[in-house]
């Protein structure tokens, strides 16, 4: 073997050491390389629950009548026929209707509340009145207050936008009718009389006029 392939073949060697060497040099990391910083863990914020507004129950609704009713869905039509509708709004009015309606036909004073009852409402309070004045009897009352409030029923006709609300009503109150004597002839002064009514309330949505009007008694 001569000088030059035994020259070729050390070379082939030291060609191959330094190969493996690099090989093993880059294949390793040095011990001053910074550690690997974890990936950021996002934490995920808790979601806030929110009550859903658009096609979500209505609390103002639902909260009067039950869900899904027929009720429930003749104030949904009532809302949407005239948005600034409220049952809350409207059970509040009720309330002080219901004081100032009833005290009224006690006393035998409907004038001022003509606009607020329907003209069969109006004729049957003033013949109950006058019936009660053909007597002589005069009536003394005293209105104590509301124990109970609710709404009973609503309907409404899309055809002509009218509305009907049924409340139920819970009062008490001292009534008292004297004869001409003033002699007490029925109720007690001292003594509480409770007063359970149904009424119905009736209106036509969208009209310029607020004002709901009496159409029907029962109680």
């Amino acid at each position: 073997m001569n000088n030059a392939v035994i020259q070729l073949i050390v070379l082939a060697a030291i060609a191959i050491f330094l190969i493996l060497r690099l090989k093993s040099v880059l294949g390793t990391r040095e011990g001053f390389e910074k550690t690997p910083e974890p990936e950021e863990t996002v934490t995920p914020v808790s979601e806030r629950k929110f009550e859903v507004i658009e096609g979500g129950p209505d609390r103002d609704i639902i909260d009067h009548v039950p869900e899904g009713s027929p009720s429930a869905v003749a104030l949904g039509q009532m809302k949407q026929a005239e948005p600034s509708f409220e049952v809350a709004g409207f059970l509040k009015g009720a309330r002080g209707a219901y004081e100032m309606i009833l005290m009224a036909f006690e006393t035998g004073d409907l004038e001022k509340i003509r606009p607020f009852l329907s003209a069969d409402v109006f004729s049957a309070f003033e013949a109950a009145i006058e019936q009660r004045n053909a007597r002589g009897l005069t009536v003394h009352a005293n209105f104590l207050g509301l124990n109970d409030l609710a709404m009973q029923e609503a309907t409404f006709n899309t055809a002509t936008q009218e509305a009907e609300l049924s409340v139920r009503f819970g009062a008490e109150l001292i009534s008292v009718a004297k004869n001409e004597a003033g002699e007490v002839v029925e109720g007690d002064p001292k003594s509480p009389r409770k007063q359970r009514d149904i009424w119905t309330f009736a209106r036509k949505m969208g009209a310029a006029d607020p004002n709901w009007q009496l159409v029907a008694t029962d109680g």
